[in-house]
């Protein structure tokens, strides 16, 4: 089925206090999809969610809607609702009429509201809590309110600004499922803002990653983890090693003083690359002259796996492992070919990827808790 773009950002470009957020910034999202805004504090992605809601006019460029032009187009003109991360729930309004405010600002009657409200409210599992007060509700129940208040008024697209902010880790991860269910069930467009990784990989049909106003690359969460672009994208989705080598030909890469097959090509010969290699793609094997060799500096058990951080040659690797190894061992590194990730250098090369500040943060961390001859 052919895809059909629902909103267009075109050329943008805003700046507040002569600083620029945006900078000729293009974006095209589907309908019907869940496509999340992921990046570090500044980069952009709220103001680009404002833009889109009409909060904030772009110094230059448009935004379409379903083709139709609509950068000067008030917010409440547009097919679009936004979920912020406090909810802006009606004090003294309870449950039902917090849902039904829209729909009775646009002069809906009072049957219509009834089963809306009543649809809404089974859909978030709020059955039941129609006159309750909601500042006796708690954090999830209260965004649950917002999130029907907002999809009683049947928008074409949802804005959702860093809306499980403020929620505990296990009402958050179950948030994120209750979500994308909701947006399946509803076909609405979700475009979602969070700087959380897992958030973005585990919710979204499309991921937009941003760095400084710009798009650093846009996928499935399957290719954004697997297939970085740049060395920002690599380290920023996840744990990743990011090593100096040279692509001496097609499926031959060379870094670490070793040349190495992969599934990469199309580069220049000998040209200079960044190589990525996830944590959990190395295997441990015995130290020998056929496989990278290093020193184990720190372990660190992570339930299910243990992260364990190897000097190769100065560099420190990260490895994430079933196999408990002792600090000070020497060990061999094993990494199959598909598990090489070639990519051109970028403006990121160099800033990512040796673990040495972690094993720092590691022997920190390490430090005697309480109980063990120190008081709390």
């Amino acid at each position: 089925m052919e895809k059909v773009s629902i909103v267009n950002l075109q050329n943008i470009a805003v700046s507040f206090d002569g600083e620029a957020v945006l900078k000729d910034f293009n974006l095209s999202i589907d309908d019907g999809e869940f496509v999340t805004l992921l990046g570090p504090s500044g980069c952009g992605k709220t103001t680009t969610l404002r833009i889109i809601g009409g909060f904030v006019r772009p110094d230059s460029g448009d935004v379409f809607f379903n083709g139709r032009k609509i950068t000067d187009l008030p917010p409440h003109k547009r097919s679009v609702n936004t979920i912020f991360q406090k909810y802006a729930l009606f004090p003294h309004l309870n449950v039902y009429d917090n849902v039904a405010f829209g729909m009775r600002v646009h002069k809906k009657s009072e049957r219509e509201i009834r089963a809306k409200v009543g649809e809404m409210l089974d859909m978030v599992n709020l059955k039941g809590f129609e006159n309750r007060n909601v500042n006796l509700l708690s954090g999830g129940q209260q965004q649950r309110v917002a999130i029907a208040r907002a999809l009683a008024n049947e928008p074409k697209v949802l804005l959702l600004d860093e809306p499980l902010g403020a929620l505990d880790l296990k009402l958050r991860k179950d948030m994120q499922v209750e979500l994308k269910k909701i947006q399946q069930q509803t076909g609405i467009t979700f475009l979602f803002v969070t700087h959380d990784q897992e958030e973005a990989l585990s919710m979204s049909d499309e991921v937009v990653v941003m760095d400084r106003g710009a798009i650093q690359q846009i996928g499935t969460p399957l290719d954004i983890y697997n297939e970085p672009k740049n060395a920002f994208v690599a380290d920023f989705i996840g744990e990743s090693n990011i090593i100096d080598g040279i692509m001496r030909e097609d499926f031959l890469a060379e870094f670490s003083g070793r040349k190495f097959r992969c599934v990469d090509k199309g580069f220049q010969p000998n040209e200079p690359i960044d190589v990525v290699i996830r944590p959990e793609d190395v295997d441990l094997v015995p130290p020998d002259e056929e496989h990278l060799t290093g020193v184990v500096q720190n372990v660190n058990f992570k339930g299910v796996f243990y992260e364990i951080i190897v000097d190769v040659q100065g560099f420190k690797w990260m490895v994430q492992t079933t196999d408990c190894e002792k600090t000070g061992e020497r060990i061999g590194l094993s990494i199959q070919p598909d598990e090489i990730h070639i990519m051109h250098k970028s403006e990121y090369s160099g800033t990512f990827g040796d673990y040495s500040t972690f094993s720092d943060e590691m022997d920190e961390d390490s430090s005697p808790l309480p109980g063990n001859g120190e008081e709390a």
